[in-house]
């Protein structure tokens, strides 16, 4: 039996990182979808849909009894409306805006499909914002960081300093939850750097 390559259907620097903290070998394929939200369905709902349609569209071009194809979807929300990648200057000013001195949810769902099944997770966190002036969130839109993340900001870079506090995973605000990707891998008895192949994680 050849061995079980993990494959990460991303191409995501954050989530790479993440991956290489947990000490797993894998090469990159992202996955090319369609990323539209559907009429009427939850938040809850799309993300899940979308790490599933990621690990699917990569799955069929590899033999699937030789990898296991890791995939995950984040998005960010706020009154249950889900805010993407900004499209724009207009609309990145209007997220931040809309995320200004209140409380936002973090949804990250990770995805493990392999020739035995599907496993899945959906991890949510909760971050408060600190009030934003027009000024700080023009100097902020004046940098590069905001224009490829869900909610135009990113928590491990400048963005970071308009978080007061975090309720949950930071790493899920990342891109990629640890904790659960973590006993996901370890679920396949794919090695990390905590534990070789086939030993088993303490439920």
């Amino acid at each position: 039996m050849p061995e079980t390559r993990l494959v990460l259907a991303s191409s995501s620097p954050r989530r790479k990182e993440l991956l290489n903290q947990l000490g797993v070998e894998y090469l990159c394929d992202p996955a090319e979808i369609d990323e539209s939200q559907w009429a009427g369905e939850s938040p809850q709902d799309y993300v899940q849909r979308m790490a599933l349609e990621k690990a699917g569209a990569v799955a069929v071009r590899y033999r699937i009894e030789e990898v296991a194809i890791l995939a995950a979807d984040t998005t960010v929300v706020i009154d249950n409306h889900v805010l993407g990648k900004p499209r724009d200057h207009v609309d990145a000013l209007s997220i931040l805006a809309r995320l200004s001195g209140r409380t936002h949810r973090v949804l990250t769902a990770v995805c493990l499909l392999d020739a035995t099944d599907i496993r899945s997770d959906l991890v949510a966190t909760d971050v408060e914002f600190a009030t934003l002036d027009r000024e700080i969130c023009e100097a902020y839109l004046a940098t590069e960081e905001p224009w490829d993340k869900a909610g135009a900001y990113a928590i491990q870079g400048l963005g970071g300093a308009f978080v007061c506090t975090i309720n949950g995973s930071y790493s899920n605000v990342v891109g990629l939850p640890l904790y659960q990707t973590w006993k996901l891998l370890n679920s396949i008895g794919l090695a990390t750097g905590l534990h070789p192949a086939s030993v088993k994680m303490i439920p």
